[in-house]
Order: C-alpha cells, then sequence, then structure tokens
C-alpha cells in the first residue's frame, strides 16, 4: 500500500462529507492524519484541482467532479452496452446506436456476435452520414440549417457505386421520409451489406438505433427491423436507455 495515496484519498472523502467545506484542522482531525502532513497534502490535492480553497475551508474541486462524472458515465455506457445485447440477441442480427452530438454522428455502441459481426469501419463513421442507414436516420431528424452545417464539413460523395449520388438525391429521399419512417440502404458504405436504422425518441438528441444483414439476407431486413423496433418500444423506458445518452 501507498500511504501518501490512502492520507490523501481520506482527506478527500472528509472534504466530501462537507458540502460548505471544512477548514485544514477539521479536515486533519476526520482523517486521523498530523495537521503537518494534512497542510502538505491539502496544497498538492488543491495544486492539482482535486481541492479548492475558499474563505479559508476546502471543498472538493472540479477535478475530483471529474472523477465522479466519469463513474456515472461508465455506469451509462454499461447500461447501453447491456441494452444493445439485448436487442442483439432479440432480432439475431449486429445492433448499433448512435446520436447527433455537437455537430457530429457519434456511434455510441454496437452490440455483435462472431456469428453475426458487425459491419467493419473502413470509412470514418462521422464524415460517411451520407452513405449509411445510421447517418441518414440522423440527418433526417435535423433542421436544415443543421444538415447544411454537416454537408459543408463532411460533403456526399461515393464510399461505393451505390452510394447516393449526391446531396440534392440525399435531400431528396430525406424529404420522403415518414414520421419515424426507418431507413434503409444497400451496400451504400459497405459492399455485400444491407441495414436499416430507426428514429429514436430521446428528448431533444437526435438518435438511432440500426441493424445490419449480409446481402444474401436483405429479405430479411424489414422483419428484422420491425422486430427492433418492437423490442425497443417495449424495453425503451424500463432499461432507462434514453436516459444513457
Amino acid at each position: 500500500m501507498i500511504g501518501s495515496v490512502q492520507r490523501a484519498l481520506r482527506l478527500l472523502e472528509a472534504a466530501g462529507s462537507h458540502r460548505e467545506g471544512a477548514p485544514a484542522k477539521q479536515l486533519a482531525r476526520e482523517a486521523g492524519l498530523p495537521l503537518p502532513t494534512a497542510y502538505h497534502l491539502l496544497r498538492t490535492l488543491t495544486h492539482e484541482g482535486y481541492l479548492r480553497r475558499e474563505s479559508g475551508v476546502f471543498v472538493l474541486g472540479a477535478a475530483a467532479g471529474r472523477l465522479a462524472g466519469g463513474g456515472l458515465q461508465q455506469k451509462r455506457r454499461s447500461m447501453i452496452l447491456d441494452s444493445l445485447a439485448h436487442f442483439r440477441d432479440a432480432v439475431g442480427a449486429p445492433v448499433y446506436f448512435a446520436v447527433f452530438r455537437e455537430g457530429e454522428i457519434e456511434l455510441v455502441g454496437v452490440s455483435d456476435t462472431p456469428a453475426s459481426p458487425a459491419v467493419e469501419e473502413w470509412a470514418d463513421f462521422r464524415a460517411t452520414g451520407h452513405a449509411h442507414a445510421i447517418g441518414q436516420c440522423l440527418l433526417a431528424q435535423l433542421d436544415e440549417k443543421t444538415r447544411k452545417d454537416y454537408y459543408e464539413r463532411h460533403p456526399v460523395e461515393a464510399v461505393t457505386q451505390y452510394t447516393v449520388r449526391d446531396q440534392s438525391a440525399l435531400e431528396h429521399r430525406i424529404g420522403a421520409l415518414g414520421r419515424m419512417e426507418p431507413v434503409t440502404e444497400r451496400q451504400e458504405y459497405a459492399l455485400g451489406t444491407v441495414c436499416a436504422a430507426i428514429p429514436i425518441t430521446a428528448g431533444d438528441t437526435a438518435a438511432t438505433m440500426a441493424i445490419s444483414l449480409p446481402l444474401h439476407h436483405e429479405e430479411r431486413l424489414l422483419s428484422v427491423v420491425a422486430r427492433l423496433r418492437s423490442e425497443v418500444g417495449a424495453l425503451l423506458s424500463t432499461l432507462s436507455f434514453s436516459i444513457s445518452i
């Protein structure tokens, strides 16, 4: 055991138990440390941002908050991956979850199996939203101004010979989609693969879940995505999926 780390953690725990902060002498007493040792560790913790001194008392700093936030983020990610695994097993196909965040497409999680592998991200998913069902589904949920900003940074261009030919054609396709209608694409991002994506209601965040199948299973695509929609509708709230974004 590293004693100095143990002592510093005891000081952090003591500081965290006082919402309004506490002076060095009180923290030293609660942590069971000699005052000179406590002063030394408090200065170090303050310098590193784990504590902040205000009006003679110490309170938790931003770095300590990031530690707590990181734990929460990890818990949320675990919830997402568990949910995706459930949906994967229910529909018998790889399942993807993505959101549009801060102007970019973010693939949050994927769940597949060795027998049914996910599509390999051979071209940057963020920059090729026009070419895959996930991106098209997310773009369809955005307003025209936000889509235009995305196109300016990531122009519509061929990824395969089946990719939508230009921005005008893509906008026409998006405009023809019905509300909550699944988006499908055939070999536009990856040859030998068909994909479908459904929009997910998650507050103000554009989100989607998608599946992929080998081209020779194309006839299953619509039934599999319908099953996914049914599973998501039944379990979304109980799995707290939407708040895990």
